[in-house]
This record gives structure tokens, C-alpha cells and sequence, in this order.
């Protein structure tokens, strides 16, 4: 997700960076504080507490805590499974990297389209996104979502973005396979993507124009705001020191599930998201979503596909001007934006049951509208 830098530099831009790196080397220490949850024992805490930054470890984690998951008290995580197939895989793409995928399809009839989820930065296709796809499959749709390099299940230092570019290409090769395959490829298809996830789609979009039929973007990260990125300075120390210790710990960062979750319940479930990337973004990686965010702001013009923009109004991880932004400069002959009074960050899974309920119904009518007008 975009994170929102604070304005605020009490020293010179060079101390700021050299108190960082101090503060980092004196801790010895770059994972995040462990979490002690509720009602899981010292085993189960152990495996939560080991190093997540390589795959077995969150692999682990994932199976260890699968059924506590899903048996929490959230909206999302009661949706039902029958009357669904739903599949696991883990394939090898082209740079050898193994990455994990999940679908959820109708069991009776056949799709109405085919949606392609690409997720946010603290974010991964096993948890809270499990009850989307379901709700989105039981409405009669083909959802298809996978973890990128790095992130959740897939192989890959955890939470390191060498190039959004490659991880963008990445996303492209998986989905291409599954947009190819003889039972889908004659329906419409729909990308989906939530923060991070929405500069992710629009950027599959970006590299193939021609190659789908809309896209759903929650809070999408293409644009920070200009009051809001670090001074000059600093940032260019950043990108020179990336050149170098590219995959340190050294960026601060404020608690996002305070700031995206408005309801206080749901906020605290998001520590059950245990691989989900929860420490101080690497410094390539921050390089890498600040580059991005500077070129989609000058790529707006260039998207073209349907598009439904979806912006919570009281959001502070990235700001609604965000979308309104693409809304307005956007090529797209057919294009919606949709605003939600008082709504955070994270609009499909931490807001009040009622709000997530009316975004799921304002996703499924869209899609249930642009799947018709394609099949015709």
C-alpha cells in the first residue's frame, strides 16, 4: 500500500538518515516485536515467532494457523465454501521461483468471468481475501489470486521488491496461464486489485492494453500526494543507499492496521494475518513503490479499460485525491468512481459489517453489468 511519510523533519535530512542507521545497527535487530495472540499456545507461538524472512518458515506458519484463521469472528470468514471448488497450487514460473495460487469457482454452472486479484503490500490471498473470493464466486465468478515473489506463500526474501516491473511481469506470466486455459478463455476478464495491488493492475493494464476487460481498483496506491513525500534530500539518500543495502530494514513506519482498520475488532484479527509482511519496508522496495507512484501519476492519461475506483473518504494510507485523480485524467470512455462517507483504508475488510457488505454489493453489480455487456 502507499504509505503517507510524515512531513515533519526535526533535523537535517542527512542526520535523519545517519540516526536511522545508527538506531538499526544498535537494536541488532530488524524483525518486528513478536505478537503473543490469544489462545494460541507456546507451540503455536513458536512457530509464529520464528524469522519469516524465507518461505519454509511462513509455509509453516500458514498450516499451523489455517483453522484459527478462518474461525474468526469477522464477516468475511462467514461466507460458506459449499457450492465451491476451490484449489491450491504451487507452480515454478519462468525465473524458478515457486510461486502459491488459489481459485475459487462455482461448483454447478459454469463462470460469468474471470477475476484476477492482485493484493497489497501488507497483504496476502489466504486471509482476509478468502471470504472476498468466496462471496465473489458464490455470486457466479471465477477468481483466481496468487502471493508475488516474496510475499506470503510464494518464494522470495519476505517483503522485498527487487523491481515492481518484474514483479508486475511476474503477475502477467500467472494470469496469462490461467486467461489461456481452454475453460476460460472465451469469458470476460477482470482485474482486481486492492493499495498496492490497484498500481499493480493498472500497470498489467499499462503493458497489455488490449488484454482485459475492466478492472476493480479499492484505494488504489498511483499517486502520493505532494505534501506527503519525504524531502528531496532524504529521498535521495534512500535511492543511493538501496544501490547498497537494498534489502535493509531502515524505512520507518507508523501501524498500519491502526490507520487502515476503523473498526477497533477487526483491527486486532489483522495480527492473524501471520505471514503477511508486518516490518519496516526494505529500502529497495520503498524505492520501488516510491518510483511507481511517481510514474503512474504520469501515466494516468494512459489507462483505458472500464474501470470502477473504489476510495474510503476518511482514508489516510493513501489519500482519496489518489483516485479521484485517476478518475478524472483517465482515458476510459467507461469509468465510475465511488466515494464512502467516513470509510478508512481497508473498505473490504475493516469497516463495520454494513459498509463491507455494500462495497462487495457495488463490486458484484458492476462486474454483474460489464460481464453481460461483454458476453453480448
Amino acid at each position: 500500500m502507499a504509505l503517507k511519510s510524515a512531513k515533519i523533519y526535526r533535523r537535517h535530512p542527512l542526520d535523519e538518515f545517519r540516526a536511522r542507521v545508527c538506531c538499526q545497527r544498535k537494536s541488532g535487530g530488524v524483525m518486528a516485536k513478536p505478537v503473543r495472540l490469544q489462545g494460541v499456545d507456546d507451540e503455536l507461538q513458536r512457530v509464529l515467532d520464528a524469522k519469516m524472512d524465507h518461505v519454509p518458515a511462513r509455509r509453516r506458519a500458514r498450516e499451523a494457523f489455517k483453522e484459527i484463521q478462518l474461525g474468526l469472528d469477522h464477516c468475511l470468514f462467514k461466507f460458506p465454501y459449499n457450492g465451491l471448488k476451490m484449489k491450491e497450487l504451487y507452480e515454478v514460473n519462468s525465473r524458478g521461483l515457486e510461486i502459491f495460487s488459489k481459485s475459487w469457482l462455482p461448483e454447478i454452472s459454469p463462470p460469468k468471468a474471470v477475476i484476477c486479484f492482485c493484493h497489497g503490500y501488507g497483504d496476502t490471498c489466504t486471509f482476509f481475501f478468502e471470504g472476498i473470493a468466496r462471496k465473489l464466486a458464490l455470486s457466479g465468478y471465477g477468481v483466481f489470486a496468487m502471493d508475488y515473489p516474496g510475499f506470503g506463500l510464494s518464494e522470495g526474501l519476505h517483503g522485498y521488491v527487487s523491481s515492481f516491473d518484474r514483479l508486475v511481469d511476474d503477475v502477467i506470466e500467472h494470469y496469462s496461464k490461467v486467461k489461456e486455459n481452454p475453460e476460460f478463455c472465451t469469458l470476460p476478464s477482470f482485474l482486481f486489485g486492492e493499495s498496492m495491488g490497484g498500481a499493480v493492475a493498472l500497470k498489467v493494464h499499462l503493458k497489455q492494453p488490449n488484454a482485459w476487460n475492466g478492472a476493480i481498483l479499492v484505494a488504489p496506491m498511483c499517486k502520493i500526494a505532494d505534501d506527503m513525500v519525504p524531502p528531496w534530500l532524504l529521498t535521495q539518500i534512500l535511492i543511493g543507499v538501496a544501490n547498497i543495502l537494498p534489502k535493509q530494514k531502515l524505512v520507518p513506519q507508523k501501524d498500519l492496521a491502526e490507520m487502515a482498520f476503523k473498526d477497533m475488532k477487526k483491527r486486532e484479527m489483522t495480527a492473524y494475518n501471520v505471514i503477511s509482511y508486518k516490518d519496516k519496508p526494505r529500502l529497495r522496495t520503498a524505492v520501488e513503490l516510491l518510483r511507481t507512484t511517481q510514474e503512474m501519476e504520469c501515466r494516468l492519461k494512459e489507462v483505458s479499460l472500464p474501470l470502477l475506483i473504489m476510495h474510503g473518504e476518511a482514508d489516510i494510507v493513501t489519500d482519496p485525491s489518489v483516485s479521484k485523480a485517476l478518475y478524472e485524467k483517465a482515458s476510459s470512455l467507461d469509468k465510475k468512481l465511488m466515494l464512502y462517507k467516513d470509510a478508512y483504508h481497508a473498505l473490504l475488510e475493516g469497516e463495520p459489517d454494513e459498509m463491507i457488505f455494500r462495497v462487495l454489493d457495488d463490486i458484484i453489480s458492476w462486474l454483474n453489468e460489464h460481464s453481460i455487456k461483454n458476453a453480448d
